[in-house]
C-alpha cells in the first residue's frame, strides 16, 4: 500500500484544467445546527423551522458560510494540500440557497499559474472553485490565490 499523496505541487498545475474533486459531503441538520452555534449565527432562517417554513424557501436554509467551509475542504487534497498559504478569496458568491441533506460537490478550473518573483521554491496558482448540489446545480462560486511548493530536485 502507497502512503496517500496529499495536495499537488505548483508544477502539475496547468492554466485552463478543470479538476472535478472527489470528496463530497451531505450536510446533515447536525452539521448546520452545529456549525451555527459556533459561529454564533443565530439567524432564525438557518435555525427555527417555523420562521423558515414561513420564509419563500419554505424550510431552513443552511448557512452559506458553512457551504463556503465545505467548498474550500473538499479542494484540499488537490489544490492546497502542499499549499505554504491561502493568500486570497475573492468573489464569494452564492447562487442557489442549500438544504438540509443536499450533498455538496466541487469543481475548480485553474485560472492562471504564476511564478514567485522572490522564493524559487514555490508559486501562486489562481483558481475558481464552484460547489454544485446532487441535481447539478451551482450553489456556490469562488476565486483565490493559494500559495503552493514546487518539486523539490530530489522527489
Amino acid at each position: 500500500m502507497n502512503a496517500s499523496n496529499l495536495g499537488n505541487y505548483f508544477e502539475d498545475f496547468k492554466k485552463g484544467d478543470m479538476i472535478k474533486h472527489e470528496l463530497s459531503k451531505t450536510i446533515f441538520e447536525s452539521d448546520n445546527n452545529l456549525f451555527c452555534l459556533i459561529t454564533m449565527n443565530y439567524h432564525p432562517l438557518h435555525i427555527n423551522i417555523d420562521y423558515a417554513g414561513k420564509s419563500q424557501f419554505e424550510k431552513v436554509v443552511i448557512v452559506g458560510t458553512l457551504v463556503f467551509s465545505l467548498a474550500v475542504g473538499i479542494t484540499v487534497p488537490d489544490i492546497s494540500g502542499k499549499a505554504i498559504a491561502n493568500l486570497s478569496y475573492e468573489n464569494v458568491e452564492h447562487l442557489a440557497p442549500v438544504f438540509v441533506n443536499d450533498t455538496i460537490y466541487a469543481r475548480t478550473k485553474i485560472l492562471d499559474i504564476i511564478e514567485s518573483e522572490t522564493k524559487s521554491d514555490r508559486g501562486i496558482i489562481y483558481v475558481e472553485t464552484t460547489a454544485y448540489n446532487q441535481s447539478g446545480t451551482d450553489v456556490l462560486r469562488f476565486r483565490r490565490k493559494v500559495l503552493v511548493k514546487k518539486r523539490c530536485l530530489h522527489e
